[in-house]
């Protein structure tokens, strides 16, 4: 069969490699031609994917991966679209469809009868239904669940193991009608590999959830409970950061019982998901006070952190401060919704000079996401804001003139740190 994905992002091209590594042939559909340029090549446009660089360069060599920016003459030629297009959403916490409105229209106008349409990007309830496949069936002619079918099935991968979590975790579907459904099921059982998991309540593998509407839900509900999860858990740190509690102590000994799981707190939230998907779910259900209480809570964390490093540094006017860590998360270079804008932002507010370093970053790097990078100033405080192996091994001798130091993230050693204040969030050493 021939099968396009439409666009080749961090989860699209490796998604697209996937398929071509069944033996399908894959036409990969991008806006930039940086990138098309780039696959056609064989090479990787974005670093940090695990087994990416060397997938790619087999499939492509084989003929079985190619790509295009024109999206409409690669879905005229497929049986299958698979759409990975990012959903946003602005400052009001409303969906920005822009882009994805765009690309619907262009699959829609070289669709073929027959052709099975999934959208993978993580939607509002509701959406795959109501707005976009009147869109498909619109802008092509053809007619939902006769001679076009269509399914939401959420990708439930983390960027730098695209393939360990594909093969990991059960893949879910819901289509429009039951015909779109059972098209989804043979499609990904087809193009996907699974491990076997005897802790699931069924065989690891492709899982019908019955309608578009229970597969959008079970996406929003899985981010938003670790939102949520996180959120509690930062409350407890909080409290145990004022009654002079290790909250990692208390928190080890609650998961030992079987009921209860709760999270690490930190200082930030980042990502492409956990900050975004529980605003979508929100623009669902705006009555759910539990899950915006846990989305305020984790959004307040950067200002708190730096409020504690003020209280052990006194009034940071003037302070040089360096911030360990651009990224939202360790060893992944991405700063999607990373903390280290908003910590940034409370260190200026506070007059705070405030530089970054982040091993995965250039300076110019930096400077292009607005931040101004380390260059060895002779900083007096430290805070860690992402969890990059790399800081494991630091120490107060890297910083001769640190006087307080902000572990956001617990990965540095206090017998590092002699005679050095040293913080985290929850109390504790």
């Amino acid at each position: 069969m021939t099968i396009c994905v439409v666009a080749l992002g961090k989860i699209g091209l490796p998604l697209a490699v996937q398929f071509a590594s069944r033996g399908e042939r894959v036409i990969g559909a991008d806006v930039s031609q940086r990138v098309v340029d780039l696959v056609n090549q064989g090479i990787e446009p974005f670093p940090g994917e695990a087994d990416l660089a060397e997938r790619l360069k087999s499939v492509v060599a084989a003929g079985l991966l190619t790509a295009t920016t024109d999206t409409t003459a690669a879905v005229a030629q497929a049986d299958a679209v698979v759409i990975v297009v990012p959903l946003v959403v602005d400052a009001n916490d409303v969906p920005d469809f822009s882009w994805m409105d765009d690309a619907t229209r262009a699959v829609a106008r070289g669709l073929r009868p027959g052709t099975l349409v999934s959208y993978e990007t993580t939607l509002p309830v509701g959406t795959t239904r109501n707005r976009w496949t009147p869109m498909l069936a619109e802008g092509s002619g053809l007619t939902p669940g006769e001679d076009l079918f269509v399914v939401f099935s959420p990708e439930r991968v983390l960027t730098g193991r695209v393939f360990a979590d594909l093969r990991r975790y059960p893949k879910l579907v819901g289509g429009i009608d039951p015909e779109s459904a059972r098209r989804g099921v043979e499609f990904y059982s087809r193009v996907l590999e699974f491990d076997e998991r005897t802790d699931l309540p069924r065989p690891n593998g492709v899982w019908d959830l019955g309608s578009a509407e229970a597969a959008e839900l079970a996406k929003l509900a899985e981010t938003t409970y670790r939102d949520v999860n996180i959120g509690l858990a930062n409350q407890f740190a909080r409290y145990a950061d004022r009654i002079g509690v290790d909250i990692s102590a208390v928190i080890e000994a609650c998961n030992t019982q079987p009921y209860s799981r709760i999270h690490r707190p930190g200082i930030a939230v980042g990502g492409h998901c956990i900050p975004v998907y529980p605003r979508m779910y929100l623009w669902n259900d705006p009555e759910a006070t539990v899950v915006r209480a846990a989305r305020e809570a984790n959004a307040a964390m950067p200002a708190y952190a730096v409020a504690r490093l003020a209280e052990a540094y006194g009034p940071l006017d003037g302070a040089d401060v360096l911030v360990l860590g651009a990224a939202y998360r360790g060893g992944v270079k991405e700063t999607a919704f990373s903390g280290v804008f908003a910590v940034v932002q409370e260190l200026q507010a506070r007059g705070a000079n405030a530089y970054v370093s982040d091993p995965l970053y250039t300076a110019d790097e930096l400077r292009e996401l607005g931040l101004v990078p380390y260059q060895g100033e002779p900083v007096t405080a430290v805070v860690v804001q992402t969890d990059h192996a790399e800081y494991r091994d630091l120490r107060s001798t890297d910083f001769p003139n640190v006087r307080v130091l902000l572990d956001g993230r617990r990965v540095t050693d206090p017998e590092r740190w002699p005679a050095v204040t040293r913080i985290v969030i929850g109390g504790g050493q």
